[in-house]
């Protein structure tokens, strides 16, 4: 699979899917729906807690991926953003960590393999989402107490091994490490993949992506765009980039900056635009897709998806946009 994923890299660039909680938002679920049979008697209130919905609502996650792959996504990431024993813990749900992975890595990847013995011109990927968890190793949540730090890097380690094995166990063709706004957590998460790919003799592909969270081009923890790919560079990679907290006009310097200095593949997934007063986003599929084309005029980016506010609708503009177009050229 790895073969067929550089094959497909090297012949066109790649189209990511867009958001899951958009979609899923569109369901309406009740908090009876989130629990489903098996959480009926749950102790906590767990309704938005979205990648639970692998275990309850496996149908609709299987729905959302097929609509992607309808769109013309080539890759879509497992409903797996928070499943880490330190985000699941917000719910008291640690337990059901390899579950939750397992369960959304084999749904995609049963879709995805349906697409393609349907195409095999055109091969499916699934990516193994990893988010960056509610806590920071680099910060002190609390102001009056700069030193203290709400989890270790030994603490993460762990709990993005135990993600990192369920994922590969459920079938995943690569991992994306995504919406880093803290580089440590990213470097606990990168030790634990190699940990992993060393047990197991792995050559499992990484995607690494970071979100530039203001006007000043920095990370939460203060990097710039380009200290941002030297602090992740001694791990090989498939491809680095960004995703959320900005729309796409917005991320193209940060794509720029990256794409001048590196060999990997460029990785982008902006949301539709920033967010309205009401948390919304407005940017229709057009909108988006007039931006992004600017990447693709500029030669920056490999793959290209949606982050925020994104749909099918969205991502089918995208795919319309890159067909036929030749790659930026990367290091495979």
């Amino acid at each position: 699979m790895k073969s067929q994923l550089t094959r497909a890299l090297q012949e066109r660039i790649l189209v990511l899917d867009g958001a899951m909680g958009t979609m899923l938002q569109a369901y309406n679920f009740s908090e009876e729906d989130f629990r489903g049979e098996r959480f009926k008697d749950f102790q906590l209130s767990v309704k938005g807690n979205n990648d639970m919905l692998s275990l309850t609502q496996p149908a609709a996650i299987a729905e959302v991926h097929r609509k992607y792959f309808e769109a013309g996504a080539d890759i879509v990431e497992t409903n797996t953003f928070s499943s880490t024993t330190i985000a699941m813990a917000d719910y008291e749900m640690e337990a059901y960590v390899y579950d939750l992975n397992y369960a959304s890595a084999k749904i995609a990847k049963e879709v995805a393999q349906s697409f393609t013995e349907k195409e095999p011109h055109k091969p499916r990927f699934v990516a193994g989402s990893i988010g960056p968890t509610n806590k920071t190793a680099s910060m002190s949540p609390d102001v009056n107490d700069p030193g203290f730090r709400a989890v270790s890097f030994e603490e993460l380690r762990v709990a993005y091994k135990q993600q990192v094995e369920a994922l590969l166990d459920g079938g995943v063709d690569m991992l994306l490490v995504e919406t880093v706004f803290d580089t440590l957590n990213a470097k606990a998460c990168l030790f634990a993949i190699e940990e992993v790919k060393e047990e197991r003799n792995s050559g499992i592909p990484i995607m690494v992506s970071g979100t530039i969270t203001d006007a000043s081009g920095r990370t939460l923890s203060g990097q710039t765009a380009v200290a941002f790919l030297i602090s992740i560079s001694h791990i090989p990679l498939l491809s680095v980039g960004f995703n959320c907290a900005l729309g796409a006009s917005q991320l193209q310097p940060h794509l720029e900056a990256i794409a001048n200095v590196t060999n990997y593949g460029i990785s982008a997934h902006p949301n539709a635009g920033l967010p309205n007063a009401f948390g919304e986003y407005d940017e229709t599929p057009e909108q988006m897709a007039t931006q992004i084309k600017k990447y693709i005029d500029k030669n920056l980016v490999n793959i290209v998806g949606g982050c925020c506010g994104t749909t099918p609708a969205h991502i089918k503009a995208i795919a319309q946009l890159v067909e036929n177009v030749t790659p930026r050229k990367c290091k495979l």
